[in-house]
């Protein structure tokens, strides 16, 4: 696997560039591209990146993080706080992202979307108002696991950690989670299959194929 060296910034240009340049697989007016990559990889910062650069650009983004669309706590712990099966099949509200993000931007649809679901914190709904993004605009989600799902991404980005990295930079507190991790790359090996890979075991020196 050959891996150039970069930096965070230049990537977020990068990846803006590329999605300046990309029409959806649709047809539809809006792109949708998905930053993944397990929390300690920090995917939602590039594509905070990302929508700052589109910006500059004069091209309207979303970003929008997994962790707002968890399922109830009373469905999402009901085998255990540290189900590893639980966390990766069952935290992600798959059908409220389909229902309240992805539908609204197909073809005809509204662009009227939900940016969150539910506070991870306190378990409760966040009441948050819909935000329309305009057409031509690009929806920016991230969170881990996201490539299992069939979501209609147009661009796949997936920040890759050595199995010692993401054990280092989790949390003691949520290191029962990362056999869901070992079983993600076993049975979805998203370093393959995504668009662009990032390697990012050293936080201050990426490395990048895309």
């Amino acid at each position: 696997m050959r891996l150039e060296a970069i930096t965070w910034d230049r990537l977020g240009d990068l990846l803006a560039e590329r999605l300046l340049g990309l029409r959806a697989a649709d047809g539809g007016p809006w792109l949708r591209a998905a930053f993944d990559g397990a929390p300690a990889a920090r995917p939602g910062d590039l594509a905070e990146r990302v929508a700052e650069a589109l910006r500059v650009c004069g091209r309207p983004s979303l970003v929008v993080g997994t962790d707002g669309f968890w399922r109830p706590a009373s469905l999402r712990l009901e085998h255990g706080h540290r189900d590893v099966d639980s966390y990766y099949e069952g935290w992600y509200d798959t059908g409220a992202l389909w229902r309240e993000v992805f539908g609204p931007l197909e073809p005809g649809g509204s662009g009227r979307v939900l940016p969150d679901l539910r506070d991870p914190v306190t378990d409760r709904s966040t009441r948050s108002p819909y935000v329309e993004l305009p057409p031509g605009g690009v929806l920016l989600l991230h969170g881990p696991f996201l490539l299992r799902h069939w979501f209609p991404f147009d661009l796949s980005v997936h920040l890759l950690l050595s199995p010692g990295a993401l054990r280092r930079r989790t949390p003691e507190p949520e290191r029962w989670t990362l056999p869901a991790f070992e079983r993600y790359e076993r049975e979805t090996g998203p370093a393959e299959t995504a668009d662009v890979l990032i390697r990012a075991d050293d936080p201050r020196r990426p490395a990048w194929r895309g």
